[in-house]
C-alpha cells in the first residue's frame, strides 16, 4: 500500500503527528507548500493533517483543498488529522461553547475530501496540545501511531 500524509504546521506539533503517521504507515509525506497534482497518483491512501485556526484548517490547506477537482479522488481511501486544545481545558465559557460550536480542523478536511470523491477509512482525528503553541500532551505521539496502524 502506497500512502502520502499531506500536512501543515504552525508551531511544529502538527509537524510531529505527521512524522509519526508517516513512519507507522511507511508513507511518503510533504509539507502542503510541496505537493503537486502529480504526487497524488499512485497512491492507495491520503491522509491530511492540519492544526486547528479559527475552527478551521489552514489557509493553505484549505487552498490546496479547494483547487482539487471535483472528482480528482474518487474512490481513493482517505483520513484527516489535526492538533487541537482540549475544549475542557479552556477557562473561558464563552470561547469553550465557541469551539465546541466552530468544530476542529479534521472534520472540516474529512467532508471536503468526501466531497472531492474520497472514501473516509476514519473519522476525522485530533490531536492535543497543552497550549496554542504547544508541546503535544503526553501520550499524543504513540495515540498517532496506533490511530495510524489502524488504518490499513
Amino acid at each position: 500500500m502506497k500512502a502520502l500524509v499531506v500536512y501543515d504546521s504552525v508551531y511544529g506539533n502538527t509537524f510531529e503527528i505527521a512524522a509519526t503517521v508517516t513512519a507507522a504507515l511507511q508513507a511518503d509525506t510533504l509539507k502542503i507548500d510541496q505537493v503537486t497534482p502529480e504526487n497524488l497518483s499512485g497512491i492507495d491512501l491520503l491522509l491530511v493533517g492540519s492544526p486547528t485556526h479559527g475552527f478551521r484548517p489552514t489557509e493553505n490547506i484549505n487552498k490546496f483543498l479547494k483547487l482539487l477537482s471535483k472528482n480528482r479522488l474518487v474512490g481513493l481511501r482517505v483520513a484527516a488529522f489535526d492538533t487541537r486544545i482540549r475544549s475542557e481545558t479552556i477557562n473561558s465559557t464563552i470561547l469553550r461553547f465557541l469551539v465546541d460550536k466552530g468544530g476542529y480542523a479534521a472534520s472540516k478536511i474529512a467532508k471536503t475530501l468526501a466531497k472531492k470523491g474520497a472514501k473516509l477509512v476514519a473519522d476525522p482525528e485530533g490531536f492535543f496540545v497543552l497550549d496554542t503553541e504547544g508541546p503535544l500532551r503526553d501520550g499524543e505521539v504513540e495515540r498517532a501511531a496506533r490511530w495510524a496502524k489502524s488504518l490499513t
